[in-house]
């Protein structure tokens, strides 16, 4: 174990013992577990970065200004092929992104297949940095189309930070040790989520949106220590199992997350679930920015919607986080973190379908989101404990990048098909896809009894 001892007894494993008790231990982990600091400071900085470089995101693809967005060459194509490329903007935005994943795959893949964790882990920070420094002179010099590349680029930063950051946790922790500490360290990404956008807001009027990028900068070279700190803990962890050293290139074909996800059976069911999960979310994401605009034309009233949303989500996920994630992992297992957000997304669907309102959209959105962030996603990550280095690295990266935008993708564009017939039609489809999605979580937690319950193979 990489993680010092954790007794079965700990204070805090059932949700009856209040806040006071959870939190004794929450201190209890963090003084047995010296790798849980780093993991949770880490994940901190990793969102906290993401978080500041959001709203700089969101303001260029919901920029009026569509110079900022496009280059002048594909506004003035589109216009000549009798379409304003404004009209699009999302659409184009989510298809680019989408085209940006699948040729960065084999990309990735050959980083991880030909070079050891000590290489590759760093460099996928270090060239983030670096796209971070372009991106300053970009902003700070006013270039045209700045807009578009900026706004694909952090989606696939965020995708792919984020499942290589899985992907460590995944060495560094095994199944038992996952099960009691990933709530917590969910929870630490959380709190870098608040306030990420908190720092945004508080700096953007003195510091200007460039120098933004720079803040994110800093923080992702947090992450790179963490890094570093870490690596030992991941090494021991493959001593005791007897595995091969991850500091060795891991070999294989660059493109072997794709094999890996269409041969296994566990792989492929949470393939499905993430597809699916990214239905619902890009649906009704959709859907309320066109309920809003109705209810709510004015400006100030739609961002104070939006923020309540927010603020809501953020809340309810760390509660649950803190309080509830850690019990049903270690108490149930896997099966009721992936099927409560499913029957709830299901369920708040459902009522959308009979009456599609402002505050039912707000209402369904949260347990979304937060179901998403505090439940399913931890228990996904648990999984991937279990399974060899490859799937932990390759096919996990085609699950989070490639999955997940070709999820975006389908959805966005389905929804522009379905929305000139009305919001109720949106939500009836969106029963469908939810239904995708318990199906999905269904064969993934009848998939993972297969597997062994602490695996570290090569």
């Amino acid at each position: 174990m990489a993680t010092g001892g954790h007794g079965e007894g700990a204070v805090g494993d059932g949700p009856g013992e209040g806040v006071t008790g959870h939190l004794r231990g929450f201190r209890a982990a963090l003084s047995e577990s010296p790798p849980l600091w780093w993991s949770l400071l880490y994940f901190f900085c990793l969102l906290c970065g993401y978080y500041v470089l959001r709203p700089v995101r969101d303001a260029m693809g919901a920029s009026g200004d569509i110079a900022t967005v496009f280059p002048q060459a594909s506004i003035d194509w589109a216009a000549a092929h009798g379409f304003a490329l404004k009209d699009f903007t999302l659409q184009v935005l989510f298809t680019g992104t989408f085209l940006a994943m699948v040729l960065l795959q084999p990309v990735y893949g050959a980083l991880v297949s030909r070079f050891p964790r000590r290489v590759f882990l760093p460099a996928v920070y270090l060239v983030f940095i670096a796209c971070l420094l372009g991106f300053y002179w970009a902003f700070d010099h006013d270039v045209p189309g700045r807009g578009a590349v900026f706004f694909i680029w952090v989606a696939v930063f965020n995708l792919f930070a984020v499942a290589v950051f899985w992907s460590f946790m995944a060495d560094v922790f095994d199944n038992d040790h996952a099960k009691r500490l990933y709530g917590y360290i969910g929870a630490g990404g959380t709190i870098g989520a608040l306030v990420g956008p908190l720092l945004t807001t508080s700096l953007v009027g003195t510091l200007g949106v460039a120098n933004l990028l720079l803040v994110s900068a800093g923080f992702l070279a947090v992450c790179l220590l963490c890094i570093l700190q870490l690596r030992k803990w991941a090494i021991r962890r493959e001593q005791l199992s007897g595995s091969v050293d991850g500091e060795a290139a891991m070999g294989g074909s660059i493109v072997a997350g794709l094999r890996l996800v269409w041969q296994r059976p566990v792989l492929r069911a949470l393939a499905i679930t993430v597809f699916f999960g990214v239905g619902v979310g890009t649906l009704l994401y959709n859907e309320q920015a066109a309920i809003v605009k109705e209810f709510y034309p004015d400006a100030r009233a739609a961002t104070r919607y939006y923020s309540i949303i927010d603020g809501s989500v953020n809340t309810v996920t760390i509660l649950v986080q803190l309080l509830l994630t850690r019990f049903l992992l270690r108490r149930y297992g896997v099966g009721p973190t992936l099927l409560i957000p499913a029957f709830a997304i299901l369920g708040g669907y459902a009522m959308l379908a009979l009456s599609p309102v402002p505050l039912l959209v707000a209402m369904v959105q949260v347990a979304t989101r937060a179901g998403e962030f505090s439940l399913a996603k931890p228990g996904r990550e648990t999984i991937y404990t279990r399974v060899d280095r490859e799937s932990r690295y390759k096919a996990k990266a085609v699950i989070d990048t490639v999955v997940y935008r070709g999820g975006d993708l389908t959805f966005v564009w389905l929804h522009k098909a379905l929305s000139a017939f009305g919001s109720r039609l949106v939500f009836v489809a969106g029963m469908a896809v939810a239904l995708g999605l318990t199906f999905g979580a269904w064969k993934v937690i009848r998939a993972q009894r297969t597997l062994p319950d602490d695996s570290m193979p090569s």
